[in-house]
């Protein structure tokens, strides 16, 4: 099978995700890379549950971590019976679906894709953990060559040498993008919001921008506006946590104050990823709202006086009216046009 992480970052690599083997999940931990490459070492579906839910891995990272928790819950129940071991999945898929609530039915049907691949060993009598494992796999190889997809449909949009701003860590998406503009020659220069208070922005995106040979320039998360009208950004992108049928999209919080700074200049703004039949509208989608304590630290340094309060929604919402397209695995679609998405067969491999 041709690996298609291959030419991709470090923290792009599958085993460097999340990766599950002889009864443990390994998941790099996002909340201090690139300082320091440590992984949190699961030895439970739940713990892998807590891992997502504490944002040791964030993006795409918990669909990797999900379908490998299942694997590691599948170790756990080995010595029940064939229909307690479902039984076992089944809840366990619950659990971990349910890690953060914004990403509930995506991440619902991740967990369940796995529990095919369990009953299809235990009538073979094979490994039910590793067959879970090779078809989380190969689930990531098809997931990346559909992002691959997007990809082209995306970088179609930009200038030869042009400039983009990103938001957040948009995870595959990113890596498959720039690999997409070596491949055609395109030598465009990156500016990155930092993305508080995780930093996602400084920590991941830029480092993988800069692993992969891109000129990239972190900016603090109030500087978009400025840097649009000084540099001349060409295009604004990001992917998303949630695509609602309706065409509002919504990720990490400040991508709809960057977005309205890319209308106000006339840049265009590209999302990427596929819209969720789980969300027909945006009033589906439920927003979380994080430790507020997190507002008032930068890196676990506190940066306010104390006794002061502090507020963390994890994701906002971006209407249509701000979106110049979807980059999808189908081609580039207008955000009030996504049904016509769901017309052609697909694969429900997430694109993120």
């Amino acid at each position: 099978m041709e690996r298609q992480d291959a030419g991709l970052a470090y923290m792009l690599q599958y085993e460097n995700i999340a990766w599950y083997e002889n009864g443990e999940v390994r998941i790099l931990d996002r909340r201090i890379y690139p300082a320091k490459k440590e992984f949190v070492v699961c030895k439970t579906h739940l713990e892998v549950t807590k891992a997502i839910t504490d944002m040791v891995t964030q993006s795409a990272g918990p669909f990797t971590a999900a379908p490998m928790g299942m694997a590691l819950a599948a170790w756990e129940c080995r010595d029940l019976s064939a229909q307690k071991q479902m039984e076992y999945l089944k809840q366990a898929s619950e659990t971990i679906s349910h890690a953060r609530p914004t990403t509930v039915s995506r991440m619902r049907l991740v967990t369940q894709a796995c529990l095919p691949a369990a009953e299809k060993a235990l009538a073979e009598g094979k490994r039910v953990d590793l067959a879970i494992r090779d078809y989380v796999v190969h689930a990531n190889n098809l997931r990346y060559a559909k992002v691959g997809r997007c990809a082209k449909y995306l970088v179609d949009m930009f200038p030869d040498n042009g400039t983009v701003m990103t938001q957040c860590f948009a995870e595959t998406i990113l890596g498959m993008m720039l690999k997409e503009c070596k491949a055609r020659g395109k030598n465009i220069r990156l500016f990155c919001p930092e993305t508080r208070p995780y930093f996602q922005g400084a920590r991941l995106t830029a480092t993988v921008c800069h692993d992969m040979g891109f000129d990239t320039t972190v900016i603090t998360d109030n500087m978009p506006a400025f840097v649009m009208a000084k540099e001349h950004v060409d295009v604004f992108t990001c992917a998303a946590d949630a695509i609602c049928v309706d065409g509002y999209v919504f990720n990490k919080v400040g991508t709809s104050q960057i977005a309205i700074c890319a209308k106000h200049f006339g840049i265009p703004m590209f999302v990427s990823g596929a819209p969720d039949v789980g969300h027909p509208t945006h009033d589906t989608v439920t927003i979380e709202m994080r430790d507020p304590k997190y507002s008032l630290e930068a890196m676990g340094v506190r940066t306010a006086d104390e006794g002061l309060k502090g507020y963390y929604p994890a994701f906002d919402m971006t209407p249509p009216s701000l979106i110049s397209g979807i980059a999808t695995d189908k081609g580039m679609f207008s955000p009030y046009d996504l049904k016509r998405y769901f017309e052609t067969e697909t694969d429900n491999i997430l694109t993120v």
